[in-house]
C-alpha cells in the first residue's frame, strides 16, 4: 500500500511522469481496486497527507445545528403538498414519521462509522475500509458531483424564493450572455454572490460557519414555528377527515390506505437529505464518541417532529384535495380569511433561510469529501491540503465553490 501511495503521489509532479504512470494504470488499478484501508491508517498516515490537522472545535450542539440546517431546507414547502395531494392525504403526517424513522436508522449507521473512524471522509472513508478503493472512488465521485450540481440548483432557487419575499421577479437578477447556447445563456447574479459568500465563510473557519448556521437555522425554525402556530390556530380539525369534494375524492384520515402512506413516505424522505453531511465533520468534533451520536441522531429527531407538525398544520388549513401541490403553504394561507393572507407573501422569506443553511452544510460536506479523496491520491494531493491558519480544506472549498 505504501509504495502505491508514494507512486501515485508523484504521478502528478510533471507531464512526462504522469504519462508514464498512465501506462501502468491497468496493473495499478488491479492492485488497488480491492485493497482496503484500515481505521488506523485513516486516522494516522492518510490524514497526515493534509499537512495541518483540522481543528477540533465542534460540540454536539454544533452538529445538531448543522443537521437541522442541512435537512430543514425549502424542499418541505413543496414535497408536503405533493405527497398529501397525490398519495397520502392528511396521513402525510404518518408518512413523515415513517420517513423520519428510516432516516434515523440510516443516521445510526453513519454514527457508528463516524465514531469508529472520526475522519472527514464520510461515506468515502467508510467504504475504503470495508469494500476497497474502487467502490470508495465511485461513491466519492458520485457524491461530489451530486453536491456540486444540487448546490447550483439550490442556489438558483434562493433567487426565486427571495424574489417572492420582496416582490421582485427573479428574471431581473439574471444577466444574459449572448455567446452561450440557448438555455445556458443566463447567469444568476444573486446565486453567484451567495455561493461566493458561503465559500468565504467555510474557508475562514468551521466554528464561525457553525455560528452563522446557528443564527440562520434559528431564524428559519422561528418562522416554521409561526407557520405551525397559525395553522393550528386558524385551521379546522374536520379537514383531517373531510375532503373539499367528497363526491370525487375519498374521505377519512387515510383516504388512500396504507399504500398511500408508504408512497408518501418515499416522496417526503427527500426532505431528510442532509444529515449525511454532518458525518463528514467528524474530524473536527471535540468528543466524537459522545457528540456525534447526539448531533446526528438528535437533528433527525428534531426535524421529524417539525415536519410532522408542519404537515398537520397544512392539513388543518385546507382539505387535502384543495392543496396546491406546487405551493401548498402559500395557497393554504391564501385560503384563510382576512388579515392572515399576508402570511402567504412571506413564505419565500422563510424558505430563503432554509436554502442558505442547507447550502452551507452541503458545501462544508462536499469540501471534506474532496479533501479526503485527495488524501487517497485518487486526485491530486493539492485538494487534500488543510490551511495551517484556518485549519480548513481551503483548496477543495475554493475549487468546488468555483464549479457552481
Amino acid at each position: 500500500m505504501e509504495s502505491h501511495s508514494q507512486g501515485s503521489s508523484s504521478s502528478f509532479s510533471s507531464l512526462s511522469i504522469y504519462l508514464a504512470a498512465l501506462a501502468h494504470t491497468p496493473a495499478r488499478l488491479a492492485a488497488r481496486a480491492f485493497s482496503v484501508s484500515t481505521s488506523t491508517e485513516e486516522l494516522s498516515r492518510v490524514r497526515a497527507r493534509s499537512g495541518s490537522d483540522m481543528r477540533r472545535t465542534l460540540r454536539w450542539y454544533d452538529l445538531v445545528g448543522f443537521g437541522v440546517g442541512g435537512m430543514l431546507g425549502a424542499g418541505v414547502f413543496v414535497t408536503t403538498g405533493r405527497a398529501s395531494r397525490l398519495f397520502a392525504g392528511p396521513s402525510v403526517i404518518v408518512s413523515y414519521a415513517i420517513a423520519g424513522l428510516c432516516a434515523l436508522l440510516s443516521a445510526f449507521c453513519y454514527t457508528e462509522f463516524a465514531v469508529d473512524i472520526p475522519v472527514a471522509g464520510g461515506a468515502f472513508s467508510y467504504l475504503r475500509v470495508t469494500f476497497g478503493e474502487f467502490a470508495a472512488f465511485l461513491t466519492g465521485a458520485n457524491l461530489v458531483m451530486d453536491y456540486v450540481l444540487s448546490n447550483a440548483a439550490v442556489a438558483r432557487s434562493f433567487t426565486a424564493y427571495f424574489g417572492t419575499a420582496i416582490g421582485v421577479s427573479e428574471a431581473k437578477w439574471r444577466m444574459r450572455v449572448d455567446f452561450l447556447p440557448d438555455g445556458f445563456d443566463e447567469i444568476d447574479i444573486v446565486a453567484v454572490f451567495v455561493i461566493f459568500v458561503i465559500t468565504l465563510i467555510i474557508c475562514y473557519s468551521t466554528q464561525e460557519s457553525s455560528v452563522v448556521n446557528m443564527v440562520m437555522t434559528a431564524a428559519h425554525v422561528i418562522f416554521i414555528g409561526f407557520v405551525i402556530t397559525v395553522g393550528f390556530w386558524k385551521g379546522d380539525v374536520k379537514n383531517f377527515t373531510e375532503p373539499a369534494d367528497p363526491v370525487h375524492h375519498p374521505a377519512g384520515f387515510f383516504p388512500f390506505g396504507a399504500a398511500g402512506v408508504f408512497n408518501g413516505a418515499a416522496m417526503v424522505y427527500l426532505s431528510y437529505i442532509g444529515y449525511d453531511a454532518v458525518s463528514t465533520m467528524a474530524e473536527e468534533v471535540k468528543n466524537p464518541i459522545r457528540d456525534i451520536p447526539v448531533g446526528v441522531s438528535g437533528s433527525v429527531i428534531i426535524v421529524t417532529v417539525l415536519y410532522c407538525l408542519m404537515a398537520a398544520s397544512m392539513s388543518m388549513l385546507l382539505p387535502y384535495d384543495a392543496v396546491d401541490p406546487e405551493a401548498p403553504y402559500a395557497a393554504a394561507f391564501k385560503g384563510v380569511e382576512g388579515r392572515w393572507r399576508w402570511v402567504s407573501n412571506v413564505i419565500g422569506g422563510g424558505a430563503s433561510f432554509g436554502i442558505l443553511t442547507s447550502l452551507m452544510v452541503s458545501m462544508l460536506g462536499q469540501a471534506r469529501y474532496m479533501c479526503v479523496i485527495g488524501r487517497s491520491n485518487v486526485v491530486p494531493a493539492w485538494f487534500a491540503r488543510v490551511h495551517p491558519t484556518t485549519f480548513t480544506p481551503v483548496n477543495a472549498s475554493v475549487f468546488l465553490g468555483k464549479r457552481h
